[in-house]
Formats: structure tokens, sequence, C-alpha cells
């Protein structure tokens, strides 16, 4: 299975692609989409192109993006909620099945508190990955929503396999 994880953004959308076989978790790829200059359409429309580029080029099976906190911004939390629309809108297109988690679930998950700090999450995610890089803190927190949803799947998995046992 391959999953996209988004960490969404109007300024900067971090994504990060990871393999899951099993227990054996990769890394695939990740970086960060700047949507520029423009009018509010023009940039939502460039990280929608952007990120079906990313899809098309990666082919993920499953999707996870980060939910909207609200912040003492109104006005930043709509522009944020904006864009995490794309993020959904996008792998939904394209048919594929979307989790959606908590800030705090991430970081819980990724490096074992939930108020952890971004540069935590991106040491947790060189440990995890040995030799990558990520493209920056909106990367680091894509493939650490990936990581969480992969995480969730193995859960559900071993969940279901341990129904089936029991009711055979």
């Amino acid at each position: 299975m391959r999953i996209l994880g988004i960490d969404p953004g109007l300024r900067r959308l971090g994504w990060g692609v990871i393999d899951v076989d099993g227990t054996k978790i990769r890394h695939a790829a990740n970086g960060t989409l700047v949507s520029g200059n423009g009018s509010l359409a023009e940039r939502l429309l460039r990280l929608h192109i952007e990120l079906t580029d990313i899809l098309l080029c990666y082919a993920p099976t499953h999707a996870a993006v980060e939910q909207t906190f609200v912040n003492r911004d109104p006005v930043g939390t709509l522009k944020l909620g904006q864009a995490r629309g794309i993020a959904l809108l996008v792998p939904a297109q394209a048919g594929l099945p979307i989790g959606e988690y908590a800030p705090n679930a991430v970081k819980k998950a990724v490096v074992g508190v939930g108020h952890a700090h971004k540069d935590q999450i991106g040491a947790m995610i060189r440990l995890h990955f040995p030799g990558v890089e990520p493209e920056g803190p909106d990367a680091a927190d894509a493939l650490a929503i990936a990581l969480c949803h992969a995480h969730h799947l193995q859960s559900a998995g071993r969940l279901e396999a341990a129904l089936r046992r029991a009711s055979a």
C-alpha cells in the first residue's frame, strides 16, 4: 500500500509518500507545494494542479489529511480550511480512501506526546527513515500524517484478524 500524507496550508502545503508492506514502512518521496502570489482562487488552483500531479506521479492507494485546528484568526482559519478542501478533494477525485487525523493524534503516534514541537516531529521522521531529509517542517508533518495513517490501518487490520480468529 502507498500512502500520501498531506499537511494542508494555503502558503505551504506539505506532502509525503510512504510505502507500507506488512510491518515494513519505507519513505518514497516528500516535498512542499508553495501557492505563491495571486488571488485566493489562483493560489487554490495552483495547489490543486500540483497536488494532482503528485498523485499521478506517485500513484498512492490511500491518503491521510491533517484536520484543521481553529486559531484566533478567523480569516486565517477560513483560508486554511479552503486549502484543506483542496487536500481532501484531490485524493477524493482519484477515488482514494482518506483518513483524517487531529494534529495531536499525529504527534502522539509519531513522537509519543500530543503536544510535540515541529522540530521533534522532524527528528522522529529522520530517525524513522534514516538518510531521508524532509524538505522542511511541512513535509516532515506530512510524512508524520502518513505514518499515523499507516499505524491506524495496521491496528485496524490486527483487530479484524483477531475478530475473525475469535469467531472461527
